[in-house]
């Protein structure tokens, strides 16, 4: 047996964590621990998931007039299927709704110019709008985000501050 050690620096959240990997090489098999493909797996979902949040972020800023205003910051809150985003941005301290968004992003690299990468809508703030559950980022199965199984929208609420 041969051990090998390699530090692999991956960034996550702003924050770079140094993992060290340890791979047991027997004849020309590779194995690495349960708990490091576990630990992968939960920061490639952890991600992907932030970047769906960075496009609700993006999308938001885009669907209000002012694109945002105030002394404090703008937020986005997932959106239960079956409450309007007044009622939803109501029970917050950010009581005034913008917005009530849905994106869809295609999954993979985009390779043309003409195909359609992504998707959006905007419902008013004062119905729930759409009820179905898929839309629904809460009640979404943690990998939906990776394994394209939810071809639908996820929906937010663009809530903003009004002191």
């Amino acid at each position: 047996k041969q051990w090998y050690q390699r530090r692999v620096a991956i960034t996550a959240g702003g924050r770079m964590l140094v993992v060290l990997i340890i791979v047991c090489l027997v004849g020309s098999s590779h194995s690495i621990s349960t708990q490091f493909v576990q630990e992968v797996r939960q920061m490639k979902l952890d991600l992907a998931w932030q970047a769906l949040h960075a496009a609700a972020a993006a999308a938001c800023r885009g669907s209000t007039a002012s694109g945002g205003t105030g002394l404090h910051a703008n937020v986005v809150i997932a959106k239960l299927n079956t409450h309007s985003c007044d009622t939803l941005c109501g029970e917050t301290g950010y009581k005034q709704c913008d917005a009530d968004i849905s994106i869809q992003g295609v999954y993979g690299k985009a390779t043309d110019y003409s195909t359609p990468i992504g998707q959006f809508y905007n419902y008013g703030c004062s119905t729930p709008g759409n009820t179905a559950v898929v839309f629904d980022e809460v009640k979404a199965h943690e990998d939906d985000i990776v394994t394209g199984r939810n071809p639908n929208y996820y929906r937010f609420c663009c809530c903003r501050y009004i002191g």
